[in-house]
C-alpha cells in the first residue's frame, strides 16, 4: 500500500506563485525584456515557495517607490520590512560610502569604532535595561543566537512558541515557528523541544468563537494566556518563550496577555524573547511593539530594517545577566562586527530618530485604521481590519458570520492593487498586509487606500453579477 505524505502547506507569509490570476497578469504586463529575465532568474536559482516565479523584475527602489523594467511604477506597501526610512536614503547611502573608504570590514579578532557605536546606541534604546548583544548578517541567526543564550543560561532545552508565528527560514528558527510553508515537509525531524501552543488571535480564534476589532475583548480572549501558563506547568522544564508582540499577518494580542506571560515565565524560570525583527524600530507607533503592553523580555531581537534597506544586520539584545557564553561562541560570525554593517545600522537608527518617523507612524496608522473602520462599513467582503501604526490588515471573507476566507477576492484585489501602482502582500491567503514605509505621508496613504477601495468595489460587483 501507497501512503501519500505529500502535500502543500496551508497559505501563509505571501501570495501563491502560480495561480491562474498570477499568469494572467504576467501576460498582460510583463513585456519580453522581463520574461527574459524571469526566465534566467528560474534557470539559475533553486524554487522555492512564495518567490518563485518571482512577479516581476525591478530597476529602481527610492522612497516609497520601486519601478520595474518597463518603468511602470508602484507604491510599495510590502518591501520585506526592511524599508521604514524609504528606499535609498541619501544620508543612509552617504554615510555607507564614507564607512567603506575609512574601514571597510574588521577582522573578527578585533574591535573597531562602528561597532561598539552602534551596541551603545541599541543599548540605550532597548527597553528593559538589555545592554549586552551580538550582532549577526540577519534576523534568522539573530533568533538562533538566542536560542543558544537560552539553553545556556537555564540549562533547559524546550522552547515555547505560538503555531502560525514566523522566525526565520533557519533550521532552528523554523523549528519554532509555525508555518508549515518553512517546518514541515521533507526537512524534518526539527529541533527536538519545541513546544507550540494556538496563536493568540481573536478573530479566528482557534479555540472557539471570535470576533471583530470592533467588538470588546473578553473572558474567550484570556484562554490565550492560560495557555502558555499551562504548558509551562506541565512541561516544566521549558527555558524560553520566544514570540512575535503583534503578529506581522497582523493580530494583536488582547489587553493584559503579554502582561500574563510575563508572570508565567518568571513563575515557571523561562526567558521570554521577542522576535521584533519586522515590527521593531517604529513599525508600530512605538520604537519597539513591546512597549504597547508595557512588557520588557529578558532577549529583544531586532532586524530587517536595521541596515536600512540596503544591508543585511540584525542584533540579539539581552540583559546583562544572560552574558554567560564566554566559553563558547554563540554567535562567531564573520561580519558579526562589520563596520560598513555597524555604520548602516546607527545610520538608519539616527534617521529614524531625526525625522520622528515614529511619530509619524502613529499618526499615519491612526488615520488609516479609521478610515478602513469606514470601508468596513461600505464592503461587506472586509470581515476585519487589525493593526497598529504602520502594520495594518484587511481580511477579505466571503460571509461575516461564518469568516470563510475569501482568497480568491484577495488575490484579486492583489492584482487589480498592481495595475494602478499599488503593492502589497496577501497573508494566509485572505489578509492584505499593508506595511509602507515610516516616511509614508497622509496623502500617499490616502492614495493607496484609494486603490484598494476601488479594487474592493470592482470585485464586489464582479460577484453580484455573476449572482
Amino acid at each position: 500500500m501507497t501512503v501519500e505524505t505529500s502535500h502543500k502547506p496551508a497559505p501563509s507569509e505571501s501570495d501563491v506563485n502560480c495561480s491562474p490570476r498570477r499568469r494572467a497578469w504576467a501576460a498582460r504586463h510583463l513585456d519580453a525584456a522581463t520574461k527574459a529575465l524571469l526566465d534566467e532568474d528560474s534557470r539559475y536559482f533553486l524554487r522555492q515557495s512564495v518567490s518563485t516565479p518571482c512577479l516581476n523584475a525591478i530597476r529602481k527602489a527610492e522612497g516609497i517607490w520601486i519601478e520595474d523594467l518597463a518603468g511602470r511604477r508602484y507604491m510599495d506597501f510590502h518591501g520585506n520590512n526592511v524599508h521604514h526610512i524609504g528606499y535609498g536614503h541619501p544620508r543612509l547611502k552617504e554615510a555607507i560610502r564614507q564607512q567603506m573608504d575609512a574601514l571597510p570590514f574588521a577582522p573578527r579578532r578585533f574591535a573597531c569604532g562602528p561597532a561598539v557605536a552602534l551596541a551603545r546606541k541599541l543599548a540605550s534604546l532597548a527597553p528593559g535595561g538589555l545592554t549586552k548583544m551580538l550582532l549577526a548578517p540577519g534576523g534568522s541567526e539573530a533568533i538562533e543566537i538566542a536560542l543558544k543564550i537560552a539553553r545556556a543560561a537555564t540549562g533547559r532545552h524546550k522552547t515555547l512558541s505560538f503555531w502560525d508565528a514566523f522566525h526565520g527560514a533557519g533550521f532552528g528558527a523554523a523549528s519554532v515557528g509555525g508555518e508549515a510553508l518553512f517546518r514541515s515537509g521533507a526537512i524534518g525531524p526539527l529541533l527536538p523541544g519545541s513546544v507550540h501552543v494556538p496563536p493568540f488571535a481573536c478573530y479566528r480564534n482557534p479555540l472557539g468563537p471570535g470576533h471583530s476589532s470592533r467588538e470588546p475583548h473578553d473572558e474567550r480572549c484570556n484562554i490565550f494566556a492560560s495557555l502558555v501558563s499551562y504548558a509551562l506547568e506541565k512541561e516544566g522544564d521549558i527555558g524560553a518563550v520566544i514570540a512575535e508582540p503583534l503578529r506581522a499577518v497582523p493580530y494583536l494580542s488582547p489587553p493584559g496577555f503579554w502582561r500574563a506571560v510575563r508572570a508565567a515565565c518568571d513563575r515557571h524560570g523561562a526567558l521570554l524573547i521577542f522576535d521584533e525583527i519586522p515590527t521593531g524600530l517604529g513599525k508600530t507607533g512605538r520604537l519597539f511593539a513591546c512597549e504597547h503592553d508595557g512588557v520588557a523580555p529578558d532577549i529583544l531581537v531586532i532586524g530587517k530594517a536595521l541596515g536600512g534597506g540596503i544591508l543585511p544586520v540584525a542584533a540579539t539584545i539581552c540583559r546583562p545577566e544572560l552574558d554567560v557564553g564566554g566559553d563558547y561562541a554563540f554567535g562567531h560570525y564573520t561580519h558579526e562586527k562589520n563596520p560598513v554593517l555597524a555604520r548602516a545600522a546607527l545610520a538608519t537608527l539616527e534617521i529614524i530618530e531625526d525625522e520622528g518617523l515614529v511619530e509619524n507612524a502613529a499618526k499615519v496608522g491612526a488615520q488609516a485604521l479609521a478610515r478602513l473602520a469606514a470601508m468596513m462599513d461600505r464592503h461587506p467582503l472586509i470581515g476585519d481590519v487589525r493593526g497598529r501604526g504602520l502594520l495594518l490588515g484587511i481580511e477579505l471573507v466571503r460571509d461575516r458570520a461564518t469568516k470563510t476566507p475569501a482568497s480568491d477576492a484577495a488575490e484579486a484585489v492583489l492584482y487589480g492593487a498592481l495595475e494602478r501602482g499599488l503593492s502589497f502582500k496577501t497573508t494566509m491567503g485572505n489578509v492584505l498586509t499593508l506595511t509602507p514605509p515610516l516616511t509614508i505621508t497622509a496623502a500617499e496613504m490616502d492614495k493607496a487606500l484609494d486603490i484598494i477601495e476601488a479594487c474592493l468595489t470592482e470585485v464586489e460587483a464582479m460577484a453580484k453579477a455573476k449572482g
